[in-house]
């Protein structure tokens, strides 16, 4: 596992149309593996990737470093149940995010009220950046997949 960014896998992410993710969206690029993970805010809503909830605990952690890093301290990922009892998973920075989010969405639980994960202590990593990829660097992402 990438000490840095809580992966195996170091070309993973994007999941979701990766060539477009990489191409219009901003990075966060692993300093140790070099893995991209998307980092772009939604539109209109102010929102990040790791704000959006998540299948499986661990789909959220190949974007937990974009949290902890946004935030500049560990966050963790929570298992949240709805009122049919479809479970998914959030990331959320403490568990005062996490109550804050429970008493807008109605329905909303979390039996734990701890992390299912959580990197421990935050750290910088030298050789990190945060921007968008040239061409080249998106093509030989994507070949090293």
């Amino acid at each position: 596992m990438c000490e840095e960014c809580y992966a195996d896998k170091n070309r993973i992410t994007p999941l979701l149309n990766p060539a477009d993710c990489l191409k219009n969206h901003t990075q966060y690029i692993c300093g140790t593996c070099g893995r991209c993970i998307c980092i772009e805010h939604e539109p209109g809503r102010g929102l990040q990737r790791w704000n959006f909830p998540f299948k499986s605990p661990e789909i959220a952690k190949l974007y937990l470093r974009t949290a902890d890093y946004t935030m500049k301290k560990p966050c963790g990922i929570y298992e949240l149940k709805n009122e049919n009892g479809r479970l998914s998973y959030k990331i959320f920075a403490d568990s005062d995010d996490l109550l804050r989010y429970l008493k807008t969405h109605n329905g909303k639980t979390c039996a734990a009220m701890k992390p299912v994960f959580i990197a421990g202590e935050y750290k910088e990593f030298a050789d990190t950046q945060v921007r968008k990829l040239t061409s080249r660097e998106i093509q030989k992402y994507l070949s090293e997949r």
